[in-house]
């Protein structure tokens, strides 16, 4: 009798453990089929905090929130008054937590002017917080190229705005509109690029300093130009580095990189050849961003390779970004956050998230030209002439959309 005592003793606890793991396990009893069913979590946060959920459209509670659901394909949807709504879609699968972390914008962005001189082009300094501006409105003692520090504030004791080349220096048949710009690797140097007649003529300036006299370099600029990008090509390495030998190899060989993510964690590329990304990671990490992925890489399209889970993700151009794309003006920025692409779409601009879903149409109001850029506190930066009656030529705008 005792020994049936303990024997019901010891099963009946190794019940409550089987059950207790199970439990913990994402196992729920489903009373109306008499069954055991696996469940998971689908964690939601948000920014700005305190945000609608909504699953399968229905109120489930507000960010940060934390759902625990049966296996399935769900619909997440973030809101709150005044900002984009964040939609996208989740498998949970049992024993899992998958997350959704949205970021919204506000529907109202402010508007700052940060420049009132009255620009005719700008230019941004790649992998800087600077832009070079020209300036040319006939003002002799003013007209010249500029550089704009976004990163100097106005309590800041240098001024933003800094003096390069006055347009005193250019022969007179020389405007400064229709400029293109190569940047030294270092971006302490640029060869400027200007149209004359039917020709072509070049300078070398400095970014940084103001320069008292042109240097002319247009025989030279071919080898100038060699040996920056043989410069660029290294430092290119140097920064693959961090990724995985195999991958490095290809992107050196197939990809050409135009940007990486703020915190290095993510490429923007396009690709130079068609080619198949093979697997670095093995087996592939089961809690992984859950967007589909593009591994069958083809000639000229763009692609985001996250280093962290080895995932590629094809990005898609709406039809303007893709005109000003194949134009040669820049469309993708990288957002500061390493999580989001800034796109420019002609008549607005949008933020996506780096594997190509969730976008956001966050500036629809009027600016100009495809000139647009991202501060490095989340800000957009826009040339707009918002009193066309008084002012001939536009100025520098930050729209603030955090």
């Amino acid at each position: 009798m005792h020994i049936i005592r303990n024997s019901i003793v010891v099963i009946f606890f190794t019940i409550i453990l089987i059950a207790t793991i199970a439990y913990a396990r994402g196992y729920r009893l489903d009373v109306q089929k008499g069954t055991m069913t696996s469940t998971g979590i689908i964690a939601v946060s948000s920014n700005p905090q305190t945000a609608q959920v909504y699953v399968n459209g229905v109120l489930k509670g507000v960010t940060d929130l934390h759902l625990t659901l049966p296996f399935g394909k769900y619909s997440i949807e973030v809101k709150k008054e005044g900002y984009t709504s964040w939609k996208h879609d989740v498998v949970l699968k049992g024993e899992l937590v998958v997350t959704a972390d949205a970021t919204l914008f506000p529907l109202n962005a402010s508007l700052t002017p940060l420049s009132t001189i009255g620009i005719s082009q700008v230019v941004s300094i790649d992998n800087t917080d600077k832009t070079l501006l020209f300036v040319e409105n006939g003002d002799i003692e003013k007209d010249g190229i500029y550089v704009f520090d976004q990163a100097k504030r106005t309590f800041s004791l240098f001024p933003p705005l800094k003096l390069l080349v006055s347009k005193k220096l250019f022969p007179e048949d020389i405007h400064l509109k229709g400029v293109s710009v190569i940047f030294s690797p270092d971006f302490k140097q640029g060869i400027t690029v200007f149209k004359r007649g039917e020709d072509t003529i070049s300078y070398l300036i400095s970014l940084e300093d103001e320069s008292t006299q042109l240097y002319e370099i247009t025989s030279s600029q071919p080898s100038l130009e060699k040996v920056w990008n043989e410069e660029r090509d290294l430092e290119t390495a140097r920064l693959l580095e961090i990724y995985p030998k195999q991958f490095a190899k290809i992107a050196s060989d197939s990809f050409h990189i135009i940007s990486l993510a703020p915190d290095k964690s993510k490429i923007l590329y396009s690709a130079k050849q068609q080619i198949t990304l093979p697997y670095v990671i093995e087996p592939r990490l089961v809690a992984a961003n859950q967007t589909p992925e593009e591994r069958s890489i083809k000639l000229d399209e763009l692609y985001v390779y996250d280093r962290k889970e080895d995932r590629n993700y094809h990005i898609s151009l709406a039809e303007a970004s893709q005109k000003m794309h194949d134009a040669g003006d820049v469309v993708l920025n990288w957002f500061p956050d390493s999580r989001h692409l800034v796109e420019h779409e002609g008549d607005k601009i949008s933020i996506v998230e780096y594997d190509n879903t969730s976008k956001q149409i966050v500036y629809s109001g009027p600016h100009e030209g495809s000139f647009f850029d991202v501060t490095s506190d989340g800000k957009l930066l826009i040339l707009a002439n918002f009193n066309p009656q008084f002012n001939k030529t536009p100025d520098i705008y930050a729209v603030g959309i955090r």
